[in-house]
């Protein structure tokens, strides 16, 4: 079950549109099943021509708010639509007005039992497997509501209604997963022949450079190399301090010719620049990028990778139980490793694979866990892997020992999400590790079959380092 919180200016229209038969004739028995009066004393009356009657009901909603004058907001419609999982079974009214009745009281709009203080709200449900509800923001006692983290409290309650009437699970709303592109970028991606959203390509640029960065001055050096935008901003009271960044792909413009931004914090929690640079924070200045390796001594980083994602791995087994932060810290800094991974692989499925455990990888609510020698061991192996260019004249052995061994840290990472009770990180993090073999298309170098398949290769995660090889 989820729901969606959105904002608005005036309440008619949408009372017209949750009433009316929908878009497309979807809407059936429009009806209200709660609100801060009884429902039957809202309901809409018929007109003798069987139409509704709304002019009493938005008359009603509309009272507090026009009697806050000046100091009323200037979108004072809530709307929260709530919708059922598909095969989920069907609720009763009741059953969708208590939970209506929930979600305004923890979100502190209408709590129970202040009626005739709160907001005026509605629940309305016009379809089998969803409601609506809609609430004016003032309250009846003369105050402005106080809605902090609304989004928030109703997943809490959401997820309490899955508990109670055994409806699917879904994940807890704890900033673990990446700001997801809206429907219209994903149908202007469609539309310029993009595979995905911009959104998603700068994430995974600004996951790349900042694992291979060991400053903020590096690291917008490493986005401008990958041919990332870049826009720099400063503070307004000491203009020579960095307080943030915004990034943009170059034929990424909005109607008027201007380039689509992203501020860090909106691609991921944990890619503002205040949490980039508690991750940089001690780290040491590595060689020079661009792969000037010995082939013996680009073979010894793969190698000296491999063994710290192994240290790793038995770190966060070892402390799963007992010391879970110590255990997150190498989580998160597992990320780093299969995006840099990935690019010196230049495997689009180890990408994929990289995406995907982002999110198993991040703290709840954007907490950066406390550095340990594992996960120091593992960011250092990351700036090291970084240096290297391309894969394609290093030794076989080496590279599929470091994806048999990341394979093997992924599911660690898994079991220690289950044990947190962290159901969709450790399901995200499952999700790469099991896929089927991919086909070689012959784009990278060298090929990525030879050392995983969908990127973790099940030979490898039972700890057989030519698994990758053996399985051909």
């Amino acid at each position: 079950m989820i729901g969606k919180v959105l904002r608005g200016r005036r309440p008619h229209g949408l009372i017209y549109y949750l009433f009316g038969p929908g878009r497309n004739e979807e809407h059936t028995d429009p009806h209200i099943v709660a609100g801060w009066r009884h429902p039957a004393e809202l309901e809409p009356p018929l007109r003798p021509d069987g139409h509704r009657d709304f002019r009493r009901l938005n008359g009603l909603l509309s009272q507090p708010h026009a009697a806050l004058g000046p100091r009323s907001l200037a979108q004072p419609v809530w709307h929260c639509v709530v919708r059922a999982a598909p095969g989920d079974r069907m609720l009763s009214d009741d059953e969708w007005g208590r939970l209506a009745r929930d979600i305004m009281h923890r979100t502190g709009l209408a709590p129970s039992g202040q009626d005739d203080e709160a907001i005026r709200w509605i629940a309305v449900r016009h379809a089998p497997d969803h409601i609506h509800i809609l609430g004016m923001l003032a309250r009846q006692d003369g105050a402005r509501p106080r809605f902090w983290n609304d989004y928030y409290r109703v997943r809490e309650a959401c997820q309490a209604a899955e508990e109670q009437h055994g409806l699917r699970r879904t994940a807890p709303g704890d900033r673990t997963a990446g700001r997801r592109a809206t429907r219209a970028e994903h149908e202007k991606a469609r539309r310029h022949g993009r595979q995905e959203a911009p959104r998603v390509t700068l994430r995974r640029a600004v996951g790349t450079a900042a694992a291979g960065a060991t400053s903020e001055e590096e690291f917008f050096a490493r986005l401008r190399e990958a041919g990332v935008l870049v826009r720099i901003r400063y503070s307004v009271r000491d203009p020579g301090q960095v307080t943030g960044y915004a990034v943009a792909l170059a034929d990424d413009t909005v109607s008027t010719g201007g380039q689509v931004w992203f501020g860090g914090g909106k691609l991921a929690a944990d890619l503002s620049l205040p949490k980039l640079r508690r991750r940089w924070d001690g780290a040491s200045p590595g060689p020079p990028s661009g792969g000037r390796f010995t082939p013996e001594e680009r073979n010894a980083i793969w190698e000296h990778a491999a063994k710290a994602v192994q240290e790793a791995r038995d770190q966060i087994r070892r402390c799963a139980a007992t010391d879970p932060g110590a255990a997150s810290d190498a989580a998160w800094a597992a990320a780093d490793t299969l995006y840099v991974a990935a690019s010196a692989l230049r495997s689009p499925v180890l990408r994929q694979a990289a995406d995907s455990y982002a999110r198993a990888a991040r703290m709840p609510y954007a907490r950066i866990p406390r550095p340990t020698p594992a996960g120091n061991g593992l960011r250092q192996a990351a700036r090291l892997l970084s240096r290297v260019a391309s894969a394609s004249q290093d030794s076989t052995l080496d590279v599929a020992a470091l994806i048999a061994n990341l394979a093997a840290l992924v599911e660690a990472v898994i079991e220690l999400r289950e044990l947190q009770h962290h159901a969709a990180q450790a399901r995200v993090a499952a999700g790469r590790a099991r896929c089927a073999p991919p086909r070689c298309d012959g784009d990278s170098a060298p090929c990525p079959d030879r050392y995983h398949d969908g990127g973790l290769h099940r030979g490898a995660r039972r700890g057989n380092p030519r698994g990758a090889q053996a399985a051909r």
